[in-house]
């Protein structure tokens, strides 16, 4: 489980952009979650090839495909200033489809699509706070892919809620349901 740190102080994005840039911290409602160990080999492996997928699918088109470590400021609402967001995640993958919501310091505002590759560090985080986050901040489409268990868990938001989630064995293709287009081959990402 990432390390929580100080649970009596709130931290908001100012703070956490002057944090040391070889650390990779979150802030989930102002408090602050430091991401090690880092990810992986096989989690990078996943990440990669999942995340090439995506990003050729989405090569002349008007969405955009970003990795971690890419910063996703939620504020709470389209007002608030950065100073005051205390929201602040680095989905492994995301994809974001309004060029308006893209600045220098990442993306300001719900992505369309947040794919999460968990690891036994991350999980309570994936499955529990991120969840109930993303649903917060209204995520269209939500996956979290277990590549332990080769298990891709697809969260989709209807009537402002994820419901009952959709459990989905990593073979043969998968589609999100806002990209029909867009077939995940599960083949590639867990060869034989």
């Amino acid at each position: 489980m990432p390390e929580v740190v100080d649970q009596s102080t709130r931290y908001t994005y100012v703070e956490y952009a002057t944090w040391p840039d070889e650390e990779r911290w979150e802030l989930i409602d102002g408090q602050a979650y430091l991401m090690t160990p880092a990810p992986s080999t096989e989690h990078q492996r996943v990440s990669m090839r999942l995340g090439s997928q995506i990003e050729v699918f989405f090569r002349g088109k008007s969405c955009e495909v970003f990795a971690a470590p890419f910063d996703v400021r939620l504020p709470a609402n389209a007002a608030q200033e950065d100073d005051a967001v205390d929201t602040v995640v680095q989905p492994d993958i995301l994809v974001v489809c309004e060029p308006a919501k893209l600045d220098d310091k990442g993306c300001r505002g719900t992505p369309d699509w947040i794919v999460e590759i968990i690891s036994p560090s991350t999980a309570s985080q994936d499955q529990i706070r991120k969840l109930d986050l993303y649903e917060r901040h209204r995520v269209p489409e939500y996956w979290i892919v277990d590549p332990l268990n080769r298990i891709i868990t697809v969260f989709v938001l209807s009537n402002g809620c994820y419901g009952k989630p959709l459990y989905v064995e990593a073979k043969g293709k998968l589609a999100p349901r806002l990209f029909p287009e867009l077939e995940v081959d599960w083949e590639l990402i867990f060869p034989e």
